[in-house]
This record gives C-alpha cells, structure tokens and sequence, in this order.
C-alpha cells in the first residue's frame, strides 16, 4: 500500500472559508433592516454597511474559534465568530455566529446601550453570485473580486487610491482566493490573494501586499531569490509565528517540496532549508 506525506499545509488550507459576504435581516422598532456583512478567514479585516447607506461599521475580532475535530472525519469544519461592532472608536454592539462551509448558524446581535438581543436571519440572494468581496484594513477599504475579473482596488482614509491586477486562474472553474495574516511578523497583517497553479492545481500561488505602518500604504512583496530553493514561487505559503519563519510548498513530479525562509534585518527574505517529501511503499 502506497502512503503520501502529503504536506500539513493542505489539511490547513482545506479549513479556511472562501466564502462572498452575506446579508441578513432583523426588526428594530416594527422595521426591517438590512445589512451586508463583510469578513476575511478569521473573521478579519470586517465591517457591515447597512443597506441603503454608504457609511461603513467597523467590526473588531473578539474572539474566533476553528474546530476540525468534534464533528469526526470528513465533516465539514466550525468556524465560530464573535466581533465587537465599534462605531467611532467605541463598542457599540456585538456580533456573533456559526459557519460551516456556505452555512450561517444562530446569527445575533446585540445592541449595547439597552442589551437588547437581535436573532438575525440570513437573506438568501437571488441569481448566481457577483463574485466582488470586500475588507476593512488599517482603516482602507479593499475591493476585489473572486470570478470574474483581476481588478484590485485599496481605497485609502486619506482618499488616496490604488489599482492593480492581479494574477487571474487558468481553469474557469478557479477562484481568487485571499487571506489576512501579518507575513513579515512585525505586528500587522498583511494581504494576499491566490490561484491555483497552472499545473494540476494542486497547490496555490500567493500574490502578497505588505503593509507599511510609516506611509500606511500597502506595497506589492518582492520575491525572494529562489536559486536554492525547490520551489521557485510563494506557494502554500504559511506562517510560524512562534520561529518567525515563512513556509512554503510545492508539488513536482510525485513528490512534495518545502521551502523554509526568515526575514533579515533588512526586511529581505531569505532561503533556509528545503526538503523533499515522497511517496513511501508499505507492505
């Protein structure tokens, strides 16, 4: 019997959600409202808009939790969510809820100056999904798109704009995928978008924007040198916070390929070690 040592990397990516913002409704004073909630893996890079409206809510991380385990093998994973809503720097309310896949379980609020409890229910749109996506991020307003087109927009506070394009899947049935996780491990997260590779799909490809806390700016991440390493490209990137070290990985042939960097003072990333990882056969 052949056993693959597959890399840990995709059983982690399999957990995230890759999912378009959702709406929901409740009742407020015999009225309906509306709201449209935006959020990235880990509940991120968050905020509503209230239908209607053109001013945005941020809403900040309280608490995430991720299980894989309590439902048993091959179900899908809990994503549980707990966000303060803070409107001009103060909390004003709480959001919680469950997600499993495209799922949305027990959505509430709750409106802090009268604690009154708001059960929210998800608004089923119609047609097939526009595919555009949004995040809050050290206050600028990210806007992309997952299908159908490559456009990056970052909307600054200061009013500043920047447009870019991103990399765009080979294969029609592919999606532009992003996550938020601080990359260069100096306090503040980062961004980055990825596709498939245009092989066998089997691993995925990261465009990263850096953020710059001195010009608040978000700057495309130069590419390491890969002369040495087995991978020649930010695949399946993942982060050790705790070594401060960035991983990556790669499939060639029928074998898997690790790429281990660190960050030098200079900001630069530089190749540590590589390893191969292939199939064994058992008898």
């Amino acid at each position: 019997m052949r056993k693959l040592f597959l890399l840990f990397v995709i059983a982690i990516f399999g957990t995230f959600l890759h999912a378009q913002p959702i709406t929901l409704k409740y009742v407020a004073a015999m009225k309906e409202l509306r709201l449209k909630l935006y959020y990235g893996n880990g509940g991120k890079g968050a905020f509503i808009q209230y239908e209607g409206k053109k001013e945005i809510i941020p809403l900040k991380v309280k608490s995430y939790k991720l299980d894989t385990i309590s439902q048993g093998p091959g179900q899908p994973a809990h994503h549980y969510f707990v966000w303060d809503e803070m409107v001009n720097g103060k909390l004003s309310g709480t959001y919680k809820m469950m997600q499993m896949k495209n799922v949305i379980v027990d959505p509430s609020y709750i409106r802090i100056r009268d604690f009154t409890h708001f059960n929210l229910e998800l608004v089923e749109e119609e047609g097939d999904p526009d595919g555009d996506d949004k995040y809050l991020l050290h206050g600028a307003i990210i806007s992309f798109n997952h299908f159908y087109n490559n456009r990056l927009l970052i909307e600054y506070p200061d009013g500043k704009k920047m447009n870019a394009e991103l990399p765009f899947p080979d294969s029609p049935n592919a999606a532009q995928q992003s996550f938020i996780e601080d990359y260069n491990f100096d306090g503040y997260d980062d961004l980055a978008f990825t596709i498939p590779d245009g092989g066998m799909g089997v691993y995925n490809m990261f465009t990263i924007y850096l953020y710059n806390p001195k010009k608040k700016r978000f700057e495309k991440f130069k590419e390491p040198d890969y002369s040495k390493s087995s991978c020649s490209c930010l695949c399946d990137v993942l982060v050790n916070k705790e070594k401060k070290l960035l991983q990556t990985g790669c499939r060639g042939g029928a074998s898997w390929h690790q790429d281990l960097y660190r960050f030098d003072k200079n900001g630069a990333l530089k190749w540590l070690d590589s390893r191969e990882l292939q199939e064994e056969t058992e008898e």
